[in-house]
């Protein structure tokens, strides 16, 4: 091995006393891990830097088993992009305000209520939520309305789960997912951009589909504020924007629930808000997408999916017009 010395004779230090320590140790863990078959599409690189701005932003691990049903095998994300690009309007409009002003949000402690038609009625806090089934890994696209996407590997397990618990009544069609409303901690709530509290909507059958999942975490580490701090859904097939983020409460209801987006702008947000090329927004096309972290001149636009890809869940609107119900 060829050893490189100053010109005082003097040598170099090795490689790991030149590199940050988080980058340096997250080498080695992610060689343990390729050993073992756990990490897919993810560089050295890539993870080396994950660490690092992680651990930067006090990040907490979280452990959770891949699940290889719903281990999609495309490039992620990186973290940074992730975790800097938002949507969360509760923290301000602009793309990277959330990941800047949601320190402010205190997750601890949480509790969310579980309400309305309903045999067995509960208040969990966040801890005891977590622990209701066992946490799963899934790498999930997320497609935004706006015409961008990205490759996430979220924690948490299917919201069916927690459904069965409180074992909704026949009276019970449709889910409303109610968030935080609190402008001390979030400053974008002195905006009348929406009505708040921030409020999200499924069809009971929609919930209980296994790709529905009740989230608590994100490459491997709990969630960050700005990704919807200490519980959201990730709903794979539906614009982002349905995935509701820091949930305190969960009422079942007999009536479609008024939403956010929906009530708005119902012209331009349906309720159902399914991916779906074929049906473009006023403002963004939805026959092509760009991924986040691909951007540059030669940038390719994907085409969008139907479903976002994940046909698995077309049963569920079987015989429905889905250019009437958007």
């Amino acid at each position: 091995m060829l050893i490189k010395s100053r010109p005082d004779g003097i040598d170099l230090p090795l490689s790991s006393e030149i590199t940050p320590r988080a980058i340096f140790e997250s080498r080695r863990d992610f060689i343990r891990q390729l050993a073992v078959g756990s990490i897919a599409g993810t560089s050295l690189y890539e993870m080396a830097n994950r660490e690092a701005f992680a651990q930067t932003l006090g990040a907490q691990k979280m452990a959770a088993t891949l699940n290889p049903a719903y281990a999609l095998i495309e490039k992620k994300t990186a973290y940074k992009d992730a975790t800097t690009y938002n949507n969360f309007y509760e923290f301000g409009t602009d793309k990277s305000e959330p990941a800047q002003t949601a320190g402010s949000l205190k997750t601890r402690p949480w509790t969310v209520t579980i309400e309305g038609e309903v045999k067995k009625p509960i208040t969990l806090d966040i801890d005891s939520l977590i622990k209701l089934a066992p946490l799963e890994e899934r790498i999930y696209r997320l497609r935004c309305v706006e015409g961008w996407s990205m490759v996430i590997p979220w924690i948490g397990y299917s919201l069916s789960n927690l459904i069965k618990k409180v074992e909704p009544t026949a009276n019970a069609r449709y889910i409303e997912f109610i968030t935080l409303d609190d402008k001390k901690q979030m400053p974008g709530l002195r905006s009348p951009v929406l009505e708040w509290p921030y409020v999200e909507g499924l069809r009971l059958d929609e919930a209980n589909h296994p790709l529905a999942l009740l989230t608590f975490g994100m490459y491997g580490e709990v969630l960050p504020n700005q990704n919807g701090a200490p519980v959201r859904i990730a709903l794979p097939w539906k614009y982002g924007f349905k995935s509701a983020k820091s949930i305190v409460k969960i009422r079942f209801v007999k009536d479609q629930p008024r939403t956010a987006w929906n009530s708005a702008a119902p012209r331009e947000y349906g309720f159902y808000s399914n991916v779906n090329p074929e049906v473009d927004h006023p403002r963004w096309s939805q026959a092509t997408e760009r991924r986040i972290g691909e951007d540059g001149l030669f940038a390719r636009k994907r085409k969008t999916l139907m479903f976002n890809g994940y046909s698995e869940v077309a049963s569920l609107y079987s015989g429905m017009d889905l250019k009437k119900f958007f």
